[in-house]
């Protein structure tokens, strides 16, 4: 039975002993730190930046905005992770939102769950607000444009080397038309030795 105890008590001291050295240290989220190799913040930022600007920068936005005379209007779809990693999609499709809304140069709508909770809300107040507060049906911004796409990566390793390419592809579709008005890609290529 002593031996148990002091087993059990042994155990604890090296467990403590080695919860001990974990040291954390705060960072700037826009310092680019590559610990892994793997997809990060960093990638998901920039990926997001350099798209936007390559988006806003092409001939569809200037036929817009002459056959319009209105700045155009951008809903973010679905972007697919068809990498060999979990990437949070979620996140760099937020990334994109926020570089458009930056910009100025686009209108941007809710898509997806948040544009369905925005209904449900909506739906909520015809019976449970006030009628000088309560917002009507049917008259959200329709979208112009649908930006889709997908996270690809391709992996090649021998020994304890390896190199991991990822590419976003995305593409703009004129939803009135189905046209794609815009299509565009980046890597991001990186070097692995352990």
């Amino acid at each position: 039975m002593k031996s148990i105890q002091r087993f059990t008590l042994i155990a604890a001291v090296i467990f403590l002993a080695s919860c001990a050295q974990r040291q954390v240290t705060r960072i700037d989220p826009s310092e680019q730190i590559d610990i892994s190799g793997s997809w990060n913040a960093t990638d998901s930022r920039l990926t997001a930046q350099e798209m936007t600007t390559q988006i806003l920068g092409e001939k569809w936005m200037m036929n817009h905005i002459t056959s319009k005379a209105k700045k155009p209007v951008v809903i973010v779809g679905l972007i697919t992770n068809k990498s060999h990693e979990h990437i949070e999609a979620e996140t760099f499709m937020n990334g994109l939102e926020r570089a458009f809304i930056q910009t100025d140069k686009v209108g941007l709508v809710q898509s997806g769950k948040k544009r369905e909770e925005m209904r449900a809300e909506k739906a909520d107040q015809q019976s449970n607000a006030s009628q000088s507060t309560m917002k009507k049906f049917g008259l959200e911004k329709g979208a112009d444009y649908i930006l889709q796409g997908s996270i690809n990566s391709i992996v090649d390793a021998y020994k304890k080397k390896k190199t991991v390419t990822y590419q976003v592809n995305l593409e703009l579709t004129n939803i009135e038309t189905n046209e794609v008005v815009w299509i565009g890609d980046k890597k991001i290529a990186k070097y692995v030795k352990n």
